[in-house]
């Protein structure tokens, strides 16, 4: 028996229909082994070990998969083709020789294809291959560099700027190009400018448009009528009329369609036509090629198999006819850097199967369509248009008007498909058509204004526009894009408004903070550099090791300088570089503001940032004298509350003001009641510069009664916490999904979830732990543990929440120790045991290797 493994169970179904009995399919989900999140798992000291580990999932696969290995003959790894399915490949083997699972006699081939149909697999076992080494090097000196850039560079970060996530060798490049496009809009300052346009008709009776093209034999520039004034001027020499043709010209214009796609220019046109973001892109094109409905979907290839020109070909001469099937088969060449081009362009294994033949559902008939449309188009006639220009001269000379307009001749490829654009791109066909004229011919001017215009600033990167940037930058690879966008977004460094990318705080913070101590690692052409350094690994032309020690050495350097980096001079630097952000100099209304860093509490004190234990926010100088803060960014609801609030309106039941405050974590409402003042947060949709009345109350009606629960009558409340909206039986706490739920949820839904709850609660006695990070230097283990509040680190008989930022899947040894001893079990102050506070003879005692006894009550 011949035992086959592929990465998924989808595409082990569909290669199992292809092989005989002889043959055995199985999947190994992905990858088997990865590096351990925490410190250690590369090694610079010991040329850059590195250590896997399988979790007890991927344990159970290579158990599965060495079972079968007993019953066969030969291994035939069918794992994707590119690096990472190599790295699966050869991590496989590896997994297999460490449980001694592989016999001698037990042949490895490596067999590779590039859609999933019976020929191309059949085809693949006809001609195995060894695992390339060259391949696999390329994979461990980009994972090594990646965990070493992320392992080391995102402590600095928590250490010396509160409330950062993470960094990463592309991330953190990304997350730079979109903040510095926002830079450019902010510092951007609107130009004016003026256009005057007439409205003639030809003497056949068709009106058409022209504008103002030369004033007293001058060309005119963008500028050159800057005012109204100067329109003004202008608008009364066009409207002398008695227009008469100097000059037609027409001209044939022709545009070829675009290569079949790529990775990323998949994901762009997904964007732009269906809405998708690149996760969302790339699960249905996974599912399509699994199906083997598509080739495979991450590629940098531009060209098809001569097989598929052939059938693309053949399905226009069928389908469109003669004339928009091209003499000649259209090949292409990529424009982006570091282009590998080794596999095929993203196309369909049958051409044949049209997309209303094909009865996938939602996401993936969609993206199938437009995969299909595209390969085809690519393969179709030239579109021919004519772009005609009409000079038309006034009577006394003066005045030079221009008609330009474009007509469709011949339709070509744009029967079939046309491509998308991104905000700010040019659109050639935004030009409409103009009447036959010809030289000395009159046309009567039926009227003409002066309209204003602005410059407008760059547009924001969507997720569209910012994969092509990387691409044309030569940054990161196709395989990394969608998940360099999800981890932007999930680590709260960008947010999406509509499709535009927007930077948050925190990430103009981390991007502030690099660019000023790690400037180097955020360098477009550095990042670049490094990818290029890669492709030469994997063509076996550099050694892996060799080049990740010329990295380290200074990379290590650079962070053992941060270690006496002070946190004021962080501030220093963040104070300079977002001076601009935090304190602009301009009101929203465009007015000049004298002293945007005077503390408008106390008037004395100047405003800058501070770090705080849940990131940066601004304060007084005269601290602790003067209490105001507010948060980092100068924009948003809470930038223009007054440091005593604002009165948004008496409450009807109680007859108080509601006054709308801001606060170091925020803006919130506050109501006179009594001594204490009854206060309520903003939730993060509520926007405080449009918040009403009527939703003031509604957040200091919280907690919200729900109802009695039926069992022991005891009321259920439902409320927004430090975690999100909840609701509360006793000391039961269940989230809610939805924040609008704390207002509308009602008695059995909220029963619903607290049981399910006490369920999973109540399997938690003695909740195993999320996962071991180590031993505390006194001794002891440190575990991460879920509990009521979220998930906390624990050490014996201490318990410290994770803070948001740090999620227990990131969280390392290092920050587990510093909460921990912030909890109060520094090493001179508690250990484990009962025996912590004993002399310093007795000190070995007090380190205990036994793991503490569980706590019932979790932090």
């Amino acid at each position: 028996m011949k035992l086959v493994v592929v990465e998924s169970p989808a595409k082990a179904k569909t290669i199992n229909k292809y092989l005989g009995k002889d043959y055995k399919v199985l999947a190994s989900y992905g990858h088997i082994r990865d590096l351990p999140s925490k410190n250690g798992s590369v090694d610079p000291e010991n040329d850059f070990e590195m250590v896997w580990e399988a979790d007890s999932k991927s344990a159970k696969r290579i158990s599965d998969i060495a079972n079968a290995l007993k019953d066969a003959d030969t291994l035939i790894l069918a794992t994707d083709p590119d690096r990472e399915g190599e790295a699966i490949s050869w991590h496989l083997v590896e997994a297999l020789r460490k449980r001694r699972a592989l016999k001698k006699d037990v042949a490895i081939e490596r067999v590779v294809f590039n859609a999933i149909t019976k020929s191309a697999v059949t085809q693949a076992m006809e001609h195995p291959r060894a695992i390339d080494a060259e391949l696999v090097d390329a994979y461990l000196a980009r994972r090594a560099l990646d965990y070493l850039v992320g392992f080391n560079l995102s402590p600095v970060l928590w250490r010396k700027l509160p409330g950062s996530r993470s960094a990463g060798r592309v991330q953190s490049v990304a997350l730079r190009i979109v903040c510095d496009r926002e830079n450019e809009i902010e510092s951007f300052r609107a130009q004016e400018y003026w256009n005057i346009v007439a409205e003639l008709r030809a003497p056949d009776g068709t009106a058409f448009e022209a504008r103002l093209h030369s004033l007293d034999g001058e060309t005119l520039k963008k500028f050159t009528l800057g005012n109204q004034g100067d329109a003004n001027r202008a608008l009364e020499i066009v409207k002398v009329g008695g227009y008469s043709v100097v000059s037609v010209e027409a001209k044939p214009v022709k545009r070829n369609p675009p290569p079949p796609f790529i990775t990323s220019t998949l994901q762009q046109e997904a964007s732009r036509k269906l809405g998708f973001n690149a996760k969302r892109t790339m699960q249905a094109a996974q599912k399509l090629y699994e199906e083997g409905r598509i080739t495979y979907m991450r590629t940098d290839g531009v060209n098809m198999a001569e097989e598929a020109y052939v059938a693309a070909r053949t399905m226009i001469q069928s389908n469109y006819g003669a004339r928009y099937l091209p003499e000649n088969t259209r090949r292409y060449s990529s424009k982006a850097k570091n282009a590998q081009e080794a596999h095929e362009a993203i196309r369909p294994t049958d051409f044949n199967l049209r997309p209303e033949d094909y009865h996938g559902d939602g996401d993936l008939k969609k993206l199938y369509t437009l995969v299909w449309r595209r390969a085809v188009a690519s393969q179709m006639e030239t579109a021919l248009f004519e772009r005609t220009t009409i000079d038309l001269a006034s009577k006394d000379k003066r005045a030079g008007l221009r008609a330009t307009g474009q007509v469709l001749v011949f339709d070509g490829f744009i029967k079939l498909y046309t491509e998308g654009h991104d905000a700010g791109d040019d659109d050639d066909d935004a030009e409409g058509r103009l009447p036959k004229m010809a030289e000395g011919q009159h046309a009567d001017l039926l009227k003409a204004d002066a309209n204003q215009s602005f410059t407008q600033p760059p547009p924001r990167y969507t997720e569209a526009s910012l994969v092509k940037r990387l691409e044309e930058l030569g940054i990161g690879r196709p395989s990394t894009y969608a998940s360099t966008m999800s981890t932007l977004e999930d680590r709260g460094y960008v947010r999406i408004e509509g499709k535009a990318l927007v930077p948050e705080d925190k990430g103009r913070l981390v991007t502030a903070f690099l660019e000023n101590f790690f400037s180097r690692y955020v360098e477009y052409d550095f990042t670049a550099g490094l990818e290029e350094k890669l492709d030469v690994i994997s063509d076996g032309k550099l050694d892996w090791k060799a080049f990740l020690r010329e990295f380290w050495q200074q990379f290590a350097a650079d962070i053992d300088g941060t270690k006496d980096l002070r946190v004021s001079a962080v501030l220093d630097a963040l104070n300079e570089a977002l001076g601009a952000y935090v304190f602009p100099r301009q009101d929203a209304e465009g007015n000049p503001i004298e002293n945007p860093r005077q503390c408008p509490l106390c008037k004395e004190g100047e405003l800058s940032m501070k770090l705080g234990k849940f990131g940066a926010f601004v304060g007084c100088s005269r601290h602790p004298e003067c209490k105001y803060t507010r948060q980092f960014s100068s924009e948003g609801g809470d930038a223009a509350i007054n440091p005593d609030g604002n009165e948004i309106g008496i409450h009807p039941d109680t007859g108080a003001m509601i006054l709308l405050k801001s606060g170091r974590f925020g803006p919130y409402v506050e109501m006179a009641n009594g001594e204490k003042p009854k206060r309520a947060s903003l939730a993060k949709a509520d926007n405080a510069a449009e918040l009403t009345l009527e939703r003031a109350v509604e957040l200091l009606s919280l907690p919200r009664e729900v109802g009695p629960h039926p069992e022991d009558g005891e009321m259920i409340l439902a409320n927004f916490g430090r975690f999100g909206p909840y609701v509360q039986h006793g000391k039961t706490y269940a989230n809610l999904k939805d924040p609008r739920d704390v207002f509308t949820i009602g008695v059995n839904h909220a029963v619903s979830l607290i049981e399910d709850k006490k369920a999973r609660g109540s399997a938690r006695g003695g909740a195993a732990a999320l996962k071991a990070l180590g031993d505390h230097p006194d001794g002891g283990a440190i575990e991460v543990f879920e509990g009521r509040y979220g998930p906390y680190v624990k050490w014996g008989k201490v318990n410290a929440t994770l803070p948001k930022e740090i999620t227990p899947d990131v969280v390392t040894l290092e920050q587990a120790i510093e909460l921990v001893n912030a909890k109060g079990g520094s090493a001179k102050k508690k250990a484990p045991a009962k025996k912590a506070a004993a002399k310093k003879p007795a000190a070995k005692k007090a380190a205990p290797k036994k793991k503490a006894p569980a706590k019932k009550a979790e932090e």
